[in-house]
Order: structure tokens, then C-alpha cells, then sequence
């Protein structure tokens, strides 16, 4: 009988049985169940579905019990603040700080329209949830057994219960404490009691808690005259306070709370709690931008910087360690008495506030000269060893100007960026596009605006050099000495930008959002005195990367957090962090920084690697200079004092000649000599390498016979102040006075002269000349 016969049968009544399938594997032992039989058994979905059964009523009955067990605490915001002490390296007092700057008010005299900003911005559900997010709750206990990071979601109920009755400790018990008390806070008091709460007890930061103070410290007004887009930016600033402060944001932050800022408006008007015609008015920096800070006490002088510096730096370990968003991070900082230790050294703090007074500060004078209330200065000193920052200049007084120089990063670096363009090639045994090794002796074509090639095309970008002038065939030495715009632009091509910014970034420069684009080679991105002196110290230490530090302990109320070492690992060989240190002596003894530092009486013969940097239009200049124990990067820059626009600095102090171009090689240099030399003893750097000026030649210079191109707008470096030139010049610029960075000086020639025109023995017959007229790329 067929198979189909059979089922035909079967289907009959037939009893005829089928034949039995033919099994492939062998027959199972005697009195043994299958495998698949016994999982089957073991997870049917009767069993599975009482599993979660029980496990959902065990859950219940535990909330229930936990509901029962925990009651609603007594408020301790207030009692929760409490000063922090600010501590030198050695243990002596720098600052108290902690004058809680709070005042409750009621809700009846905040606008209705600034009510709802908070609750558009934070809790769009808030009338009428029963003040808590079930699917945040979980999302953020399940962040925190899984080590995850920082919960979201929290509703203004939760806020305000963490804010008032608990703290911000990312724990699992310290989070189904928050659910219970907010479940049962929502049912004791009315929406508007926690509402007036909630605005009541957050921190919005400049050290003001509640709206009333936040009103104050932003637009000098009581809460009452709010209006809504003020209410607005500060119920945005409630994120991240410190970051979305307009009076310090970076372009990162002033987007991201304008960004904010908008979100909030346009949820309104979904509420229905604004006008749509209304909202389209709204113009954020013409209705919303806050008022200049107000300084607090305790924070006069360089303190206010130093304490800045040192909660940021403290937020953002508990942001790592404790999962805690920023804005948490902030409201467990600031006035939770803590025992904050610095690394910043008495000594050596006193000595740079000292040494920029007495070469800089002590000479201006806005009365007689308009452009000297725009000169900010900003310094950062870095033990390469260690990491330690151990001085830090932000500015002349924190009350006076709030903005840290120290730590912005809003300004052009310059010139200051070669040596990172040198160390890429180092570290990747790049080629010209000749196939010569770059080394500090090969030779580039110097000659002012020239074209960039990039293996015979050119890219239309040809930077001029400093006062247009011509060097003809230069080494990298030279060129790094007087810092040479068309030689580097050249060589960020050689190499190739992407692996320029990629060594820029594991030197510790914050390359995100930046373009790898030849313009770059001219320090045309924005960095701070912090960055630089961490690069240059990450240099000196040979290669090991330093990230600047000024947290030395944190201790609140017998416990601390951990520190990390400052520093990490090898992010570029020795040999070439040596050799970028062995050609930056160079640039002391014998190029840009020659007179006021290699010159310098106090120097007494101290080894010395540094670079300056001039930006575009004179509105930075800088001197990033460093001794075998020691790195300070000093920059000064171009902020008018109303409109805190970036203007040029030409003509300060009345320097001269004219027209008195602040370069990297006389304020920045004289402030980092004068205090350099009086804290550092005699050492020499110990560098392995056959390379630069440091060392005696071992080779003679290679050329590059493929030119290249770069694209560059304006020039951003130091002028040449070469004392060995190496042709003569057609022309020369001025060497009397007081000269600017970098004005060549007359004396025996030797190779790599500037010139102003074609250089002596035309590129043409150059027999070095590859055809085109380009020799050195």
C-alpha cells in the first residue's frame, strides 16, 4: 500500500499502521528520553507562563511592602549645602567657597508663562502623570545594574524628590527610593507645590539654587519680571548649567542651548501655553542672551579660575564613576562641602601672576590706547612628569572677567600647531612627494605664496609667510625657526591631513568636528592654553600622553574619588617626540623666540623647546615653550571688552615698530621667561635622536623635488627673525625698535636666507629644480 493509500485509509478508520521511518541516528540506550523531549518538558509554556506570573507577584508584593516600609523624608535641600574648601598643593587654604545663594519664592509671583517653560522643557506630562516615568524608571535601574551610565526620563516630580529629599547617587536602592517617595509625594501635595518646589531647589548654576537667585545671577531681575524667553533659557540651563552658561559656552554649548532654548518654545505652543504667532517672534539673541556674571565671594582674583577648573574637572570624574548626567555632576559639586586639594603649587602660582603683571598687565592702558582693553591673557603651567598643573592664569580678576583664557578654546593656536605637523611625519616615516624621508634637514621651497602641490596638481592654496618673505631653499630646522607658513603647508599635504589631525587628536587636541584640510597646517582650528601645554608636555615626556590635571584629592564626608593619573600611555614614538623637542630649541636659539627668551638675562643657560604662533589679523598670539621639567603655554588675545568680539591687538601697549604687532616673541615669550626661569633649575632634555638642533648634524640636508599645495587663507604664523640668514635679502624688514617677533636680522648669510623677492640664483636655474620651478616640497 502506497502512502497515499494509507492516508485515504487512515482516514477510513483503517487500522493498517504506517511503516516506520528509517532513522539516521542510532538507537537510543534502552530506557533513555530524548534530549529534545526533556527540554520540551522542562520549558513548556505553562510552566514558563507561572515562572513570570510569580516573578510579576513577587515583584508586586515587594513594591507593596517597599511602599509601606519607606515614608517621605524630612527636605534637606537647604541643609544640604555646605562650603567648599579649596586646598594649595601643600595643604594651605586657597579658598572657602559656599555662601549659598538661595531664595525661595512662591509660585503665585513666577509668571505662568515661565511655569510652563520648565514643564515644557523637562516633563510635558507633569499635570496630570502620577509623578513618575515607569518606562524611564526602569530604563535608568537598568543602566545602573548593567553599569551602563546616566538615567533619563526623570519626571519634575522625581527631580524635585532627589533635589529636596535624597541626593544624586546613581544606586539601585537610592532610585526605588526616589519611585516610592514620588508616587507618594504627588499624592500628598498639589501639582503647583511641586512645581514651586522643583524651580525652588535646582541648580543653575554661577552658584544660584532656585529661580529666584538663577533671575538674579542672569538678568539681574526678581523672578517676577521674567519674561517667557527668559524663563526659557533658564529652564534649558537646567541640563547642563555650566556648559549652556552663554558668558562661557563654547560654539558647542551656545548652539546646543539655543537648540535647547528652541525645543522648549515650540513644546509650548503644542500645549497650547503659547501663541504660535507669538513664538515666531521670539528671537533668541535678541530676547534670551544673559546678562554678564557676577562674581562670588571667595572667588576674587585667579581663585574663581582655579576653583572652575577644579569642579569641572571633579564633575566629570562622577560623571564617569557614578553614571551621573552633567547636571547632576553640577548640583553634587558646588556647595556639597567638599575638601577639594589642587595640584597648583603656592610658589609657582604667585610667580606667574607675578610674571604677567610685571610684562604685560602692568602696560596697559586703555585711557591712552583703546585696543589695550582688549588684551586677555591666558597661561597654563603643566609638570611633564606628572601632569600636574601646577599655575594657571585665567585672566586679570574672575569678577572682572569670567571667562577662564586658561580653558577657552575660541582662538587660533597658530604657528604653535607645527611641531604637531612635524611629529606626523616623524611618526609615520612620511615621504615628500619626491620620495625623500622629511628629517630636520630636508629642504623645502620657502618662497612666500607659494602654490601647494599635491603630486603635480595644485589645490589653489598658497599661504604667504610673515611680512611676504621669501626664504628660497630652507631646511625644516630653519623653517620651523622662523616658522615658515608655505614649508609646513607643504608638508601637511606630504603627509597627509587625515594623519596630521589624527596625531594632533592622540596628542590630546580636540580634533571633533574639525575638516583634515591643508588650511589646518597654519593652526587655523581653535585651542586653549590647556590643550597646547598638554601637547607640548606629551612632547617632553617623551611620547607618553599628558592629559593636564589639577585635581590632586576630593574628599566629602569621609569619602573620596578616585583620581586618574594624568598620565596615560605612548601615543608617539620617543624618537619622534624627541626630535620635535631637538628641533624646537631651534626656534629658541636661533629663530622667533631668540630675543626674549634665549637672550633673556635670567636664563642662565637653561635648555630651552618652544614655538610661537600669530593668528590671522593679530587676534592670538602665543608662546608654548617648555625645560626638561617644565611646560607652560602662554596666549594672549584680541576680546573687545563690550561686545567680547575678537579684534586684533595690533598697537597694544604702544609697541613699537609700527605698527606694534603683538607676536608670540614678545609678550607671550617675556611673560613665559620671566616665569619660567625663575622657578625651573638647570637641566638638560635627554633625547634620543640624531635629529634637529639640539644634536650636531649627522647628515646633510635631503631635497624634495615634487612640490605640492596646501589651501591656507591668511598667514597665521610668527614672522622670520632669523639672525643666519642664508642668502641676503633684497629687502629686509625693520630692526629698530622694539621688533615684533621674528624681524630678520643682518649678519653672515648661510642657507635658507629670507628674501622678499626671487631669491638669489633664480628657482629656475636652481639645478635642484625639478622643471616646474619647485625644489623644496
Amino acid at each position: 500500500m502506497g502512502r497515499a493509500e494509507e492516508r485515504r485509509a487512515r482516514q477510513r478508520g483503517g487500522h493498517r499502521a504506517a511503516p516506520k521511518r528509517r532513522r539516521s541516528s542510532p538507537a537510543a540506550p534502552a530506557g533513555a528520553k530524548p534530549a529534545k523531549g526533556r527540554i520540551r518538558r522542562l520549558f513548556t509554556w505553562k510552566k514558563m507562563l507561572g515562572t513570570f506570573l510569580g516573578l510579576c507577584l513577587l515583584g508586586i508584593g515587594g513594591f507593596i511592602v517597599l511602599y509601606l516600609v519607606v515614608d517621605i523624608p524630612q527636605g534637606n535641600a537647604a541643609a544640604k549645602q555646605e562650603s567648599n574648601v579649596y586646598k594649595y598643593s601643600d595643604g594651605s587654604v586657597l579658598a572657602r567657597v559656599g555662601e549659598v545663594n538661595r531664595e525661595s519664592v512662591d509660585l503665585s509671583k513666577v509668571p505662568k508663562g515661565v511655569q510652563h517653560t520648565f514643564v515644557a522643557a523637562e516633563n510635558k506630562t507633569f499635570y496630570h502623570d502620577s509623578g513618575i516615568d515607569v518606562k524611564g524608571l526602569a530604563r535608568g535601574l537598568f543602566n545602573t545594574v548593567s553599569g551602563r551610565g546616566t538615567q533619563g526620563g526623570s519626571t519634575i516630580t522625581q527631580q524635585y524628590v532627589k533635589n529636596y529629599y535624597l541626593n544624586q547617587d546613581q544606586t539601585v536602592t537610592r532610585k526605588l527610593r526616589e519611585m516610592v517617595i514620588s508616587l507618594k509625594v504627588d499624592r500628598q501635595l498639589s501639582k503647583d507645590e511641586i512645581l514651586a518646589g522643583y524651580i525652588n531647589t535646582s541648580y543653575y548654576g554661577r552658584n544660584a539654587y532656585g529661580i529666584q537667585a538663577a533671575a538674579q545671577a542672569y538678568y539681574h531681575k526678581d523672578a517676577a519680571k521674567l519674561s517667557v524667553q527668559e524663563g526659557a533659557y533658564l529652564a534649558a540651563l537646567l541640563q547642563a548649567p555650566s556648559q549652556y552658561d552663554w558668558a562661557v559656552a563654547g560654539p558647542v554649548g551656545k548652539k546646543l542651548v539655543e537648540q535647547r532654548w528652541n525645543y522648549v518654545l515650540d513644546n509650548m505652543v503644542k500645549q497650547n501655553w503659547l501663541d504660535a504667532g507669538e513664538r515666531q517672534k521670539m528671537n533668541f539673541k535678541r530676547d534670551a542672551i544673559p546678562k554678564d556674571p557676577k562674581g562670588t565671594p571667595g572667588e576674587e582674583g585667579q581663585k574663581g579660575y582655579l576653583v572652575q577648573l577644579a569642579n569641572q574637572q571633579l564633575e566629570q570624574q562622577l560623571m564617569k564613576q557614578q553614571g551621573l548626567t552633567q547636571a547632576q555632576a553640577e548640583n553634587a559639586v558646588v556647595d556639597r562641602g567638599w575638601t577639594i586639594t589642587l595640584n597648583i603649587s603656592k610658589k609657582k602660582q604667585a610667580a606667574l601672576e607675578k610674571a604677567v603683571k610685571s610684562q604685560l598687565t602692568s602696560k596697559l592702558d586703555k585711557k591712552k590706547r583703546k585696543v589695550d582693553g582688549n588684551i586677555q591673557a591666558g597661561a597654563v603651567s603643566v609638570d611633564p612628569k606628572t601632569g600636574k598643573i601646577v599655575a594657571l592664569y585665567g585672566g586679570q580678576d574672575y569678577f572682572k572677567h569670567y571667562f577662564n583664557n586658561a580653558t577657552r578654546r575660541d582662538y587660533q593656536p597658530a604657528s604653535t600647531f607645527k611641531p604637531v605637523i612635524l611629529a606626523a611625519a616623524l611618526e609615520d616615516n612620511a615621504t615628500t612627494q619626491s620620495g625623500k624621508p622629511i628629517t630636520a634637514n630636508t629642504l623645502y621651497d620657502g618662497t612666500s605664496g607659494r602654490q601647494v602641490v599635491d603630486h603635480g596638481s595644485k589645490v589653489g592654496f598658497g599661504p604667504p609667510n610673515e611680512d611676504k618673505v621669501n626664504y628660497g631653499p630652507i631646511t625644516v630646522q630653519k623653517a620651523m625657526n622662523q616658522s615658515v607658513n608655505s614649508v609646513f603647508a607643504q608638508m601637511g599635504v606630504d603627509v597627509g591631513m587625515t594623519k596630521v589631525m589624527d596625531t594632533a587628536k592622540r596628542l590630546g587636541m580636540d580634533t571633533d568636528g574639525m575638516q583634515a584640510v591643508p588650511a589646518q597646517t597654519l593652526g587655523s582650528m581653535g585651542a586653549s592654553p590647556l590643550e597646547m601645554a598638554g601637547i607640548y608636555a606629551t612632547f617632553d615626556n617623551h611620547g607618553y600622553k599628558v592629559t593636564p590635571g589639577i585635581l590632586k584629592s576630593a574628599e566629602q564626608k569621609g569619602r573620596s574619588v578616585d583620581i586618574p593619573n594624568p598620565i596615560g600611555n605612548q601615543v608617539i614614538s620617543r624618537t619622534a617626540a624627541d626630535t620635535v623637542t631637538s628641533v624646537l630649541t631651534g626656534v629658541v636659539d636661533d629663530g622667533t623666540a631668540k630675543r626674549n627668551v634665549a637672550n633673556n638675562p635670567l636664563r642662565n643657560g637653561q635648555q630651552v623647546a618652544g614655538k610661537t604662533g600669530t593668528s590671522d589679523e593679530n587676534r592670538s598670539a602665543w608662546f608654548t615653550g617648555y625645560t626638561p621639567d617644565l611646560v607652560t603655554s602662554v596666549g594672549l588675545f584680541g576680546e573687545d571688552y563690550k561686545t567680547k568680539a575678537h579684534v586684533s591687538m595690533m598697537g597694544a601697549t604702544g609697541l613699537l615698530p609700527a605698527p606694534g604687532r603683538v607676536n608670540g616673541g614678545t609678550y607671550p615669550a617675556q611673560i613665559w621667561a620671566a616665569y619660567t626661569f625663575g622657578v625651573t633649575d638647570q637641566a638638560k632634555f635627554d633625547l634620543n635622536t640624531t635629529q634637529g638642533a639640539a644634536v650636531a648634524p649627522t647628515d646633510t640636508p635631503t631635497f624634495s623635488q615634487t612640490p605640492s599645495q596646501t589651501p591656507s587663507n591668511t598667514p597665521t604664523s610668527a614672522p622670520p627673525t632669523s639672525t643666519t640668514p642664508s642668502q641676503t635679502p633684497t629687502t629686509s624688514p625693520p630692526t629698530t625698535g622694539t621688533p615684533t617677533t621674528g624681524a630678520p636680522t643682518t649678519g653672515t648669510p648661510t642657507t635658507g636666507a629670507p628674501t622678499t623677492g626671487t631669491p638669489t640664483g633664480d628657482v629656475t636655474d636652481n639645478p635642484l629644480d625639478n622643471g616646474n620651478g619647485n625644489f623644496g616640497q
